[in-house]
């Protein structure tokens, strides 16, 4: 396995989380300090969080996506969880966060 890295971008009101590698217990808490500054430095009215480079998700991963739901929400935005694969998308759809949470597929975001 190999550690997640984070890239964030900035523009126009939108605020774009580019996560790769693996969200584990060993990754989430470094991503949760780095997407929570810039959450509270842009307060972006939307945040899409890209999870195509993410390889391996557990609860940690699951609990690090709820929490910035969470606090996005009280910031008065959106979160929106952009192309997860298929074994990210079973953990998202089997905790219900799918009811919480706009999630696009690869084929839909375009």
């Amino acid at each position: 396995m190999q550690g997640a890295k984070c890239n964030i971008e900035y523009d126009e009101g939108i605020l774009v989380i580019k996560i790769s590698g693996d969200i584990d217990h060993h990754s989430a808490k470094p991503l949760r300090e780095e997407i929570d500054t810039d959450l509270y430095l842009y307060r972006a009215k939307t945040v899409i969080m890209d999870l195509q480079g993410v390889d391996f998700m557990d609860s940690s991963g699951l609990g690090l996506i709820l929490g910035r739901y969470t606090k996005i929400n009280d910031l008065g935005g959106r979160l929106i969880i952009a192309n997860p694969d298929d074994s990210v998308s079973k953990i998202l759809a089997l905790a219900g966060t799918d009811k919480l949470i706009t999630i696009k597929k690869a084929e839909e975001a375009k």
